[in-house]
């Protein structure tokens, strides 16, 4: 049995606060959710020159979270870009726990992740209407409050990224066989973390 892929741990802190610029994290989700995409077809997304998505493309890429992907272009001039793996990349805080800079870069990251993923869930709420019927009943907020210890939050988590891995390769699989109607691009956020009463 081959070993699950996981996402690649970011345990270096000049890597990690490459991802303190609110730009490269937006850039790297539009990526990822993209597949390909050059410097250009981004900067439309996120309202800025082509130039500085460039400059941003090539930082990341420094800190081997995007790669070229190869030229599609018929010129030859248009780079186009990828995420460097497809599981995508995470931290554990309490890696850079030991100093008031890793504790800086670790908040603005997850600051950054979270504001992003609020962004995105506010403007599916604006849309909510365009969606339809079948979208709007099937999409899901949900919120459940646990008594757990440590471990077993952990073991929760490994629980539900394994769920979500195997609903992930069976869209993958799905696309790739041409099952491509009423198919869209999903977001589900999970969180899990203490609070006291």
């Amino acid at each position: 049995m081959q070993p699950k892929p996981q996402p690649e741990q970011i345990t270096d802190l000049s890597r990690l606060k490459a991802f303190t610029n609110p730009l490269r994290m937006q850039l790297y989700r539009l990526l990822y959710a993209a597949g390909t995409a050059t410097a250009s077809q981004l900067a439309e997304q996120v309202g800025q020159t082509p130039s500085l998505v460039s400059y941003h493309l090539r930082k990341l890429a420094e800190h081997g979270f995007v790669a070229e992907a190869g030229s599609r272009s018929t010129d030859g001039r248009e780079r186009w870009w990828q995420v460097a793996s497809e599981e995508g990349w995470g931290f554990r805080s309490s890696d850079f726990a030991g100093t008031p800079e890793g504790v800086a870069a670790v908040g603005a990251v997850t600051r950054g992740i979270h504001d992003t993923r609020v962004a995105q869930y506010r403007t599916y709420l604006d849309q909510t209407d365009a969606w339809g019927k079948a979208w709007t009943d099937a999409a899901f907020s949900s919120e459940w409050m646990l008594d757990l210890t440590p471990a077993e939050l952990a073991e929760m988590n490994d629980e539900l990224e394994a769920v979500a891995r195997r609903w992930r390769e069976r869209g993958k699989a799905s696309r790739a066989a041409g099952a491509t109607e009423d198919r869209e691009r999903v977001s589900v956020y999970l969180y899990g973390f203490p609070f006291p009463l």
